[in-house]
């Protein structure tokens, strides 16, 4: 298969830069947005050989896997800029829950895989990592910020040894390819950032997103920097901070951090 937008996607404008093998798709669009492109564009391959996770950890996807990234410019500031990456996380699992279902058909009748998004930029199936969200902005020479959303999924493998367990579609049982996915996330995209609409929508895609999140009302800890907040989860406010009551009933908001449920916040998250 070959790497094809969806109707939607096509319909809304975007175009496609697909590649058989790249060192970071993320790296690639913000090179084209200092050069000039405005997109919207997104950026694919199924194999990435030097990508990028939060904190600049390795995101090597090998082949089989999805790495893809959408380059849109637009006259919005950071701080509005960084509330598109809960959009993405939204559109990946629409993409993920679409093409579970069509896996369950083919399946005469299987169930239906339930996956859910952990803050800031993970997408999980049960306790186990499946994708991962990577926003980049920069200022462009018009006065706009290139916005890159990178979207990695674990198609085919999973990496070992990662602070949260990571598990693939194929070990989840559903067998496509990251072609027929892509498909499916360019078309989801074009939903989710219409209904963002340069953070004007933020509103109801916290409520989506909120609706779908993992540990939302569980015990929580988070290790920001050398310090660490514990408590429960309560939800996130209107910039997209985590939102933790700790014991004492304070609400305290976390703009960034490794967040930890269940069983590893209990254990101190360390």
């Amino acid at each position: 298969m070959t790497f094809t937008l969806g109707p939607r996607a096509i319909s809304a404008g975007y175009r496609l830069a697909a590649f058989d093998q790249i060192g970071s798709t993320n790296a690639e669009a913000m090179v084209r947005a200092r050069d000039g492109e405005r997109g919207p564009i997104w950026f694919v391959t199924s194999e990435q050989t030097a990508g990028r996770g939060r904190r600049s950890r390795p995101w090597i996807a090998p082949r089989g896997n999805l790495a893809s990234s959408i380059l849109e410019v637009l006259e919005v500031t950071p701080a509005v800029a960084a509330t598109l990456g809960f959009a993405a996380g939204l559109a990946l699992e629409a993409a993920l829950r679409r093409i579970s279902i069509e896996a369950s058909l083919r399946a005469a009748g299987s169930d239906e895989m339930k996956f859910s998004l952990k803050w800031p930029n993970d997408v999980l199936a049960g306790q186990k990592k499946l994708a991962g969200i990577l926003l980049e902005a920069e200022a462009v020479a018009d006065g706009r910020l290139a916005v890159v959303v990178g979207i990695g999924t674990n198609v085919v493998a999973a990496p070992e040894g990662t602070p949260t367990p990571a598990t693939s579609l194929a070990a989840l049982g559903i067998q496509i390819d990251a072609e027929e996915l892509f498909a499916q996330l360019s078309d989801a995209w074009a939903e989710f950032r219409g209904l963002w609409d340069k953070g004007r929508g933020f509103g109801a895609i916290r409520r989506l997103w909120l609706a779908r999140a993992a540990g939302l009302g569980e015990r929580v800890a988070i290790q920001t920097g050398g310090a660490k907040v514990e408590g429960t989860f309560d939800g996130i406010d209107e910039t997209g901070c985590l939102m933790v009551r700790t014991t004492a009933g304070k609400l305290v908001p976390i703009s960034a951090g490794d967040v930890y449920f269940g069983s590893a916040a209990s254990a101190g998250a360390a």
